[in-house]
């Protein structure tokens, strides 16, 4: 259809072209009157199908380009809540990381804590034990030194079998 209007519009420049020019006025032509008006018709009659056909193409495009906006659009907004979805996980994984970090710190502190409080307690439970033991030695000294007394003081110095003096339990009670 394009054609045949292109081929009118060439055939009326022709007949321009080739119509007799009027005496004194050489820009003005003498023209088959009902041809050139039915060839205006043909082109009239010929617009409105091209017009329809071109405002089809633009409606066409038009959605083409509606229909490749939304699909844009979607695409860019699945995008965007996959990359916050990436982000609420990484997130996520670095608060747990965090407090994974705070509970060894924690432990590790609750560990020394815990070490120096057995150190202590049993620093205190070996100090009691060495003063029970050198009081219990220093006892031990006393009742010694006062077997010897006894022994050194009884009658007669009575000595057992070894040689050594006997013990007078008596005497130790004093």
């Amino acid at each position: 259809m394009a054609n045949r209007i292109e081929e009118i519009i060439t055939s009326l420049y022709e007949m321009v072209q080739d119509a007799w020019s009027l005496p004194l006025g050489a820009e003005k032509c003498v023209l088959e009157r009902d041809k050139v008006l039915d060839m205006l018709d043909e082109i009239i009659s010929q617009l409105p199908v091209e017009i329809k056909q071109s405002k089809t193409i633009v409606e066409s495009r038009n959605e083409l380009i509606g229909q490749a906006r939304r699909e844009a659009e979607n695409l860019m907004r699945e995008a965007q809540e996959k990359a916050d979805k990436l982000i609420s996980e990484e997130a996520i994984y670095q608060e747990t990381k965090r407090q994974c970090r705070e509970m060894v710190q924690q432990t590790q502190t609750r560990m020394a804590e815990l070490r120096k409080a057995s150190n202590d307690y049993m620093d205190d439970a070996l100090r009691r034990t060495e003063e029970a033991v050198a009081e219990a030695y220093n006892e031990i000294k006393q009742s010694r030194a006062r077997f010897r007394a006894a022994a050194s003081s009884t009658a007669g110095g009575q000595t057992s079998s070894g040689g050594r003096p006997m013990y007078d339990a008596a005497a130790d009670e004093d």
